[in-house]
C-alpha cells in the first residue's frame, strides 16, 4: 500500500523509496493520509449499503465503533468533517451517512465537529466507472469552505463510509487547505481494493445498487 493514501497495489512497483505512489508523488492528492477500518466487499460492504441505501439508522453507531477502532492515535487532530453531500443527494436520501458515522466519532474522539464548515456546491457524475483522471476531473471544484474560520490552522479528520480512488476526498481536502487548514487526513469505514483479481474475472456479477444522479 502507498504509504500516503494506503492505495492497495499487486506489488511495489509503482512505489519510490519513500513508498508514494506516482499520484502521492506529483502531489495530485488533497489530502495529507488516508486510513480504513476494512475493504469494502464481504459484510462490511453489506452493512455500509444497509446504512447509506436502506436507512437502516442504527447502525450508524456500531459502525463509528469501528472508524474509533481506526483512528489514527499518532495524527494530531483538532476537528473532525463529515464529507458533504449535494443538497439533492440529500433531499433525496433524507441524510448525509458520513455525519451519521462522524458525530458518535466526535463524542468518543473528544474532538469538535464541523458539519458546515465545507459544502458541495455543485452535482456530480457518478463516480463508477470513470477513470483515476476521470474522477478528479469529475469533482474538481465542487466543494466550497462556506466558513474558513473554522477550519484556518486546525489538523482536520475528513470522515466518510467509503474510500475509492480518493478523488473526492482529495478535492474536499484541497478546498479546505486552500481555505487555511494546516492538516487533512482522510479516516473511512472501508477502502475499495481495486487490484485486479483472476478468480474475480470469472465469479457471476455481483448485483448493483442503482445509482443516483447526484454525488
Amino acid at each position: 500500500m502507498c504509504a500516503g493514501c494506503h492505495t492497495p497495489f499487486v506489488s511495489p512497483f509503482p512505489l519510490d523509496e519513500a513508498g508514494l505512489c506516482m499520484i502521492c508523488r506529483q502531489g495530485l492528492r488533497g489530502f495529507d493520509s488516508a486510513y480504513s477500518f476494512g475493504f469494502y466487499d464481504g459484510a462490511l460492504q453489506r452493512l455500509i449499503h444497509l446504512l447509506k441505501y436502506e436507512g437502516v439508522y442504527t447502525l450508524a453507531a456500531p459502525l463509528s465503533d469501528y472508524l474509533v477502532r481506526a483512528l489514527p492515535r499518532h495524527q494530531p487532530l483538532d476537528a473532525i468533517v463529515p464529507m458533504p453531500i449535494h443538497w439533492r443527494r440529500r433531499w433525496h436520501r433524507g441524510f448525509n451517512q458520513a455525519e451519521m458515522l462522524a458525530r458518535p466519532l466526535a463524542r468518543r474522539a473528544g474532538l469538535v465537529l464541523l458539519c458546515s464548515a465545507v459544502a458541495r456546491t455543485r452535482g456530480t457524475s457518478p463516480q463508477a466507472g470513470l477513470s483515476d483522471r476521470e474522477r478528479r476531473l469529475n469533482v474538481r471544484g465542487s466543494f466550497s469552505v462556506r466558513k474558513p474560520e473554522l477550519v484556518r490552522g486546525r489538523h482536520l479528520l475528513l470522515v466518510d463510509d467509503v474510500l475509492t480512488t480518493g478523488a473526492t476526498a482529495s478535492a474536499c481536502g484541497a478546498a479546505l487547505k486552500q481555505a487555511g487548514a494546516a492538516s487533512v487526513s482522510v479516516l473511512s469505514l472501508a477502502r475499495a481494493d481495486r487490484r485486479f483479481s483472476l478468480p474475480e474475472l470469472f465469479a457471476p456479477a455481483a448485483k448493483s445498487v442503482p445509482s443516483e444522479g447526484w454525488s
